[in-house]
């Protein structure tokens, strides 16, 4: 992956794709194991939350999701020399949580729609959304319990538990990451870690886990992750105008340029259409993007310094454009 989001893997893009669909292929049977396991009305809405049927549960052709963090399980576990079937039940356990959290985080934004549908809280309401993301957590420890080795179980349940735990306290954070609180921009990366990181990160060390790989394997793998994550959070934050990354950059910049932008967003006052597109150029201005070009510049090059080995790591550098 380059500073500019592209790939410098030689792998071709249909093997990328196979990656996805072999995933996609793996995880599907254990989804919906879980999914059939869970009482009514979560099962509907589970299948209903991933794509499979509608609200009658009339069947729909394939499912929502990229299943790209179950691709990076995957491509992890055939990285370190591990045999990727195997890594199918983590790499379930993994997508599970990852619709938990899109279920809470389309109540917390107020999203009346996700992939073009109508969101489960817009149609079951809010308490049962979340109910449904809690019991999703549930079911992606009950599937990695299910693992023959008693041992790998506990070590992935630890893992991704940790992994959920940080993403909780990025969330917290984030709710207080406002314009009108923008902080450091070393603040807003510890929310980064936590909201998008911990995770992809996590997906990273499972697949290593799942392919017995040893201590620093897996450690280096997952610092892969967790590197790719903020690098993702960077780029992403460049098309939102709250206290993002470019907006804390360019308000701790104690330049002239920021002078205005932080006057908008301490105003306390609704500001309009108007003010917003101001402050946004003036945000610019005041080397918020550059700072936050810069930002994951350096952290695509941390994801290919922290791989193990570059060669047989490929797939996972392919897959990293996916993010």
């Amino acid at each position: 992956m380059t500073a500019d989001g592209t790939c410098e893997s030689d792998v071709p893009a249909e093997v990328v794709q196979l990656f996805l669909s072999s995933a996609r292929a793996a995880c599907d049977p254990v989804l919906r194991r879980a999914v059939e396991s869970m009482p009514e009305p979560l099962a509907t809405m589970a299948g209903y939350h991933l794509g499979w049927w509608d609200i009658d549960r009339s069947a729909l052709a394939g499912s929502s999701g990229t299943f790209v963090r179950a691709a990076l399980v995957w491509a992890a576990a055939a990285a370190c020399g591990g045999d990727a079937g195997n890594a199918a039940p983590i790499a379930a356990a993994v997508e599970l949580v990852h619709s938990g959290t899109l279920l809470h985080d389309d109540v917390m934004a107020g999203e009346v729609t996700r992939g073009g549908r109508r969101a489960v809280w817009s149609i079951w309401g809010i308490d049962n959304a979340i109910l449904l993301g809690d019991a999703l957590q549930t079911a992606a420890i009950r599937t990695l319990t299910d693992l023959p080795d008693p041992g790998v179980a506990v070590r992935a349940v630890m893992r991704l538990e940790t992994s959920c735990l940080d993403l909780c306290i990025g969330w917290f954070e984030d709710c207080a990451f406002e314009c009108g609180q923008a902080g450091p921009v070393d603040s807003y990366e510890r929310m980064a870690a936590g909201k998008t990181a911990a995770l992809i990160g996590c997906c990273c060390g499972l697949g290593a886990l799942a392919a017995d790989a040893g201590d620093a394997t897996i450690a280096a793998l997952e610092r892969f992750g967790r590197e790719l994550g903020l690098a993702f959070q960077c780029v992403n934050d460049l098309g939102r105008r709250n206290a993002t990354l470019t907006v804390a950059a360019a308000l701790n910049s104690r330049s002239e340029a920021a002078i205005e932008p932080a006057a908008l967003c301490h105003s306390g006052s609704f500001m309009a259409t108007g003010d917003i597109d101001r402050a946004a150029t003036l945000v610019d201005v005041a080397a918020g993007r550059h700072a936050v070009q810069r930002c994951a510049d350096q952290r695509i090059q941390a994801t290919v310094a922290a791989l193990p080995d570059a060669v047989r790591s490929r797939d996972l550098i392919a897959l990293s454009q996916l993010i």
